[in-house]
């Protein structure tokens, strides 16, 4: 074996390790729904965001906070609400006073400069502080009164919205949601992950997570998911899921012909291909299989495919249609 070959398993059980021990550490304070802390954490590890859509109350916030705990990070919660400002998020330029009695301004950072930020009911900002994430999601730099200030890595914007209530919100524009790496629903737990919850909540003291690594070791990792290899033919049958989820597509099913006015972007394709990369060296595997890409397909795109009025009127959710986009793929 090749000193690189023996670096790259090293790391990679050193990923496994952290990946398996956050999962833990996570469950201790958020009860159930696995599959939810695994898809968090793959878009967190993938240098991603994510959209956690879900009612009140199921511990969206409390799940994004855990994470900083367990990870040591900094950790910045916005609260949206119709009158914040976009420089609310950024920071602006204040007048200070120096010793010497000379004024200057100086630049006080945001909440968009920490670790991990979590934009609560991000859909009760207006579009005008909607935008304020845009930049820093996209460059990770802020830019304000003509100076770019670049954010510190790891980075991730983790932001929550309400699917139940619509009065006094702003939906996210296209453009917007297209800068999220997974959208995430959160389901009502059933009653035994209910019973533990009043357990953890009610009693003496709540569980809390202990910080297992620091921002040192996600940045060590960062590189090896893009190390894991993809066959041309795992990569195609990526691109034609995109491809078919466009209505004017040769590849399009009936059902994305009958509902979608929009497809997916490449950026749909790049986050399937680092999803799944993740998901196969969790597996032990240093190659992209299929089964990896339809695991994680339908977090990649159901916020990513925009329906028509058909849709609306007949209640077909994008996860549907997502799933059915993925059903009526040809086999490998």
């Amino acid at each position: 074996m090749s000193l690189a070959a023996a670096d790259i398993q090293t790391r990679a059980a050193i990923f496994r390790d952290c990946f398996g021990r956050l999962k833990t550490e996570i469950g201790r304070v958020f009860v159930g729904q696995p599959s939810v802390v695994e898809q968090l954490l793959v878009c967190f590890f993938c240098q991603g965001h994510a959209l956690l859509e879900g009612p009140p109350g199921l511990g969206k916030t409390l799940l994004v906070r855990t994470l900083s705990d367990a990870m040591n990070l900094q950790f910045a919660r916005v609260q949206c609400t119709p009158d914040l400002m976009p420089a609310d998020i950024t920071g602006t330029q204040l007048l200070v006073e120096g010793h010497d009695g000379v004024r200057s301004f100086a630049f006080q950072r945001g909440p968009i400069f920490a670790n991990i930020v979590l934009a609560d009911e991000i859909n009760r900002a207006t579009p005008r502080t909607q935008a304020a994430f845009l930049e820093a999601m996209q460059e990770r730099r802020v830019t304000v009164f003509g100076t770019t200030h670049r954010i510190d890595e790891p980075f991730s914007v983790f932001a929550t919205q309400n699917p139940i209530e619509m009065e006094g919100t702003y939906p996210l524009p296209e453009a917007q949601l297209d800068r999220f790496f997974f959208k995430i629903r959160i389901q009502m737990p059933d009653v035994d992950d209910l019973a533990e919850i009043m357990m953890r909540t009610t009693g003496e003291e709540a569980p809390r997570a202990s910080s297992q690594f620091s921002a040192d070791t996600v940045l060590s990792l960062y590189g090896l998911i893009r190390q894991v290899k993809i066959a041309d033919s795992v990569l195609r049958y990526i691109l034609h899921l995109v491809r078919a989820t466009h209505p004017d597509a040769p590849e399009a099913p009936a059902i994305v012909k009958k509902y979608v006015r929009y497809g997916a972007s490449p950026r749909a394709a790049q986050s399937i291909v680092l999803a799944s990369k993740a998901t196969a060296l969790l597996a032990s595997r240093y190659h992209v299989a299929t089964d990896d890409v339809r695991n994680v397909v339908v977090a990649a795109l159901n916020h990513r495919i925009i329906r028509n009025f058909t849709a609306e009127m007949e209640r077909v959710t994008a996860e549907e249609i997502a799933r059915g986009v993925l059903s009526s793929a040809p086999a490998l």
